[in-house]
């Protein structure tokens, strides 16, 4: 059994106020495997979305580690830890985030080119990526000229470009409707089998729920066993 993910005792605390302190993680610890779509559930409010974002780098904790691919994260430099989590982690938020004035290709095109590669290169893989999504007729299409579903597929692609050891998403399906919810679903599917992606996805979905390889508790800041 390979792990690609563990944590260590993750605290995270946020001041609501002066003198008002609220604990939102009280000592996460987990492990990950390589190959494998695990799931996130609870409570909204109960700490799914700050454990995915310290989890995925984008914050850090008061205190804990996070080693992802043997590299203990919160030991990187900010420059180091950028480029880390470019080339090894992808995010997929329940609202795209495309950015509006580029084309479909090219959102999916940019985490490629940061990391060095030519766009005419970048380009030509976001467009064989299109093509796995069904979206090869849209490779010239701007955000606002997909659909909800259609621009959700372009994130997930965007977050699939650079290969990367692990994939976060925070409630991916949420502002979805049923349709296109169960077209997400079965992309993840089909991304793990294809791909060997690796996945923790926080979701309210109970069908994606039923597609996980694993489902994990979060229940007042800590992870109920």
């Amino acid at each position: 059994m390979e792990h690609i993910l563990s944590t260590y005792d993750i605290h995270k605390s946020f001041f609501k106020s002066k003198d008002k302190k609220i604990d939102v993680l009280k000592g996460i610890s987990l492990e990950l495997e390589l190959n494998k779509i695990t799931v996130l559930v609870g409570a909204s409010g109960s700490g799914k979305s700050t454990l995915l974002h310290i989890l995925s780098g984008l914050d850090k904790p008061d205190c804990g580690e996070v080693v992802i691919k043997k590299t203990n994260i919160f030991k990187l430099s900010d420059d180091k830890l950028s480029k880390f989590r470019n080339t090894n982690i992808g995010f997929v938020f329940q609202f795209h985030h495309l950015l509006p004035e580029f084309t479909a290709a090219e959102n999916i095109a940019i985490p490629q080119m940061i990391k060095g590669t030519s766009m005419k290169k970048a380009l030509g893989l976001a467009s064989k990526l299109l093509d796995e999504v069904g979206l090869g007729d849209r490779i010239h299409h701007k955000p606002a000229e997909l659909s909800g579903g259609e621009q959700q597929r372009v994130a997930v692609m965007r977050a699939l470009v650079n290969n990367p050891a692990i994939i976060f998403a925070d409630e991916p399906t949420g502002n979805l409707d049923s349709a296109n919810s169960e077209t997400l679903n079965s992309l993840f599917i089909n991304l793990k089998t294809k791909f060997g992606s690796t996945f923790l996805i926080a979701t309210h979905n109970p069908e994606l729920v039923k597609l996980a390889d694993r489902v994990i508790e979060i229940k007042d800041g800590i992870i109920k066993t």
